[in-house]
């Protein structure tokens, strides 16, 4: 996981600088200084390439996982015609290797998304038909003078694409980069690519499956189910570089952990998991977080932080997070600081459970579905914001410390599985209500019983869900949502809808939020990158994201 960066011509002459760039010579100049703003993703490298007759420039900020040695990047092809820099992992890439060598020769792969360079050659734009992975890339084709941005299925890495005032393209991995110089600035979307000059740069969407578009009726193959998890954590456990796991205590990572264990330990029997847990002292994932430690002998540590702590960091973590949603400023503080713990002990990839609430519908307001169709729908509305909460949270906060985060259950041929089962099989609560002679059923139940066996302790694989910023503490939302609310004056939130037009607060907390990141990312533009996690109110839901305001967590916890 690293940065990326690029500064393409609009009408591939060269880039003159303007005086909005500052005192700043020369476009290298001008791209070093915005690239740095997010040089805490790759700490160990920053690779520099201008090709200025053809107003081209890119930068790789890198962060060593795989090829240590070897994967610095911008990436050339042999004949240097094709330049790219790219960010995240390419977990088939030894497969994609072998093939190459097959067609090219002795083919070695200086990097896991090396193999994106010569794929290109060979199918071009439907390179990424091959790859499987998280990943946002640039490529310049230096002899057809044309681009290629593309980004994975689920948006697990980040990428934003802007236009200057001269029209001229900028992607970035972090928004920091161009929010001062470019006039537009937007999400790049997940599952797109985009091909052409910069003037004329064609977007297509390369990720099309059935679930999206309809109610799958496929019955749940608990076996399959277990095996596609399995299969999905080897795939993510490639890497050069000390490893650990993040450990919650809900089922989630914990099952991320176990079996990443006994994978493992086929081949080192005494292999012991590094996992890491936060939250205050006495919090409630501590408990069940110490039991799977014990269960799967992992050696564990629980960082206590003290709220004080996570609540000097707030304009820190919007800064990072470049969002102002409540619940992922929220869950990301204590984050915050487990990751620069993590830091701290030589680690330099971490695993995580994110992801499994989306695709097995685990969020505790899912209790409240109406129906099969509506339950479904609402996970494919959740898969398609991945990159706007989750996957924004667990990238930017564990990046923001040089630190990349897996997330095995969004790999793209788990998803497809998980969303292609019927809804029937994995919509939780009191199923007599839908016409079904089931007793009641826990959230993500199938997922449970796939793994009912020497995997984990019941008492967690049965537990229910704890939103990550419940879990950490309950005094922690209760806390910042009393300092958020103390900064905003009646007068102020009065005013509300007027100062923010777009995506408008709604309590005093989120206008805090808000206008911490106005500060820092002025502009509409900007503003319109965000879109606020809430459950679903026409079910009947609160507002408050937290778990703790649903009625089924007071009931069955």
């Amino acid at each position: 996981m690293c940065g990326i960066f690029a500064i393409i011509s609009k009408d591939g002459s060269p880039i003159e600088p303007k005086k909005h760039y500052g005192r700043l010579h020369s476009l290298r100049q001008i791209a070093y200084r915005q690239s740095g703003k997010q040089r805490h993703r790759g700490p160990d490298y920053t690779g520099v390439h201008c090709m200025t007759e053809d107003g081209v420039i890119m930068i790789h900020e890198r962060l060593a996982i795989v090829g240590v040695e070897t994967g610095h990047q911008p990436l050339f092809s042999e004949n240097e015609n094709i330049v790219m820099v790219a960010v995240g992992e390419i977990y088939n890439y030894v497969e994609l290797a072998k093939e190459i060598s097959k067609r090219r020769g002795n083919y070695k792969p200086k990097s896991d998304c090396s193999v994106i360079v010569e794929l290109y050659e060979e199918y071009k734009e439907q390179l990424v038909e091959h790859i499987t992975g998280m990943y946002a890339f640039v490529l310049y084709d230096k002899k057809n003078k044309t681009i290629l941005v593309a980004r994975d299925p689920f948006g697990i890495i980040p990428l934003y694409i802007g236009e200057d005032v001269d029209g001229n393209i900028w992607v970035a991995s972090e928004m920091k980069c161009m929010v001062d110089v470019c006039a537009k600035i937007e999400v790049f979307q997940p599952g797109e690519l985009r091909l052409g000059k910069a003037d004329n740069l064609a977007k297509q969407t390369y990720f099309k499956q059935s679930w999206m578009y309809e109610t799958p009726c496929m019955r749940v193959d608990l076996d399959r189910l277990r095996t596609s998890l399995e299969n999905a954590v080897r795939t993510h456990l490639q890497c050069d570089v000390q490893f650990g796991a993040l450990l919650s205590g809900g089922v989630d990572s914990s099952l991320i952990a176990s079996i990443a264990t006994k994978i493992r330990r086929e081949q080192e029997p005494n292999f012991r998991l590094k996992t890491f847990s936060v939250g205050l002292r006495n919090a409630p994932d501590f408990n069940a977080a110490r039991m799977v430690a014990d269960y799967i002998g992992s050696e564990h540590k629980e960082v206590i932080f003290e709220i004080d702590d996570a609540l000097d960091a707030i304009r820190d973590i919007i800064y990072h997070l470049e969002t102002y949603d409540v619940t992922t400023v929220r869950c990301s503080l204590p984050m915050l600081l487990l990751a620069r713990y993590i830091k701290s002990t030589g680690i330099k990839m971490i695993l995580s459970g994110e992801g499994a609430d989306e695709i097995f519908g685990g969020y505790l307001y899912f209790f409240s579905a109406p129906n099969y169709k509506d339950f479904h729908q609402e996970l494919v509305k959740r898969v398609s914001q991945l990159h706007l909460s989750d996957c924004l949270r667990t990238n930017k906060v564990s990046m923001a410390k040089g630190i990349e985060l897996r997330v095995p259950f969004l790999d793209t041929a788990f998803v497809n599985y998980v969303m292609s089962v019927r809804p029937e099989d994995k919509i939780p609560g009191d199923l007599n209500c839908l016409n079904d002679k089931r007793m009641y059923r826990i959230e993500k139940h199938i997922l449970r019983a796939a793994f009912a066996n020497n995997y984990l302790p019941d008492k967690v694989l049965w537990r229910q869900k704890e939103q990550f910023s419940d879990g950490v503490g309950y005094d922690w939302i209760d806390s910042i949502r009393r300092v958020a609310t103390e900064f905003v004056c009646d007068t102020d939130f009065a005013k509300a809808s007027h100062k923010f037009p777009i995506n408008t607060p709604t309590t005093k907390e989120a206008f805090y939020y808000r206008s911490i990141f106005e500060e820092m990312f002025p502009g509409n533009y900007a503003a319109q990158t965000v879109t606020r996690w809430t459950p679903r109110r026409d079910w009947g839901c609160p507002e408050d994201p937290s778990g703790r305001v649903q009625t089924v967590h007071r009931i069955h916890q």
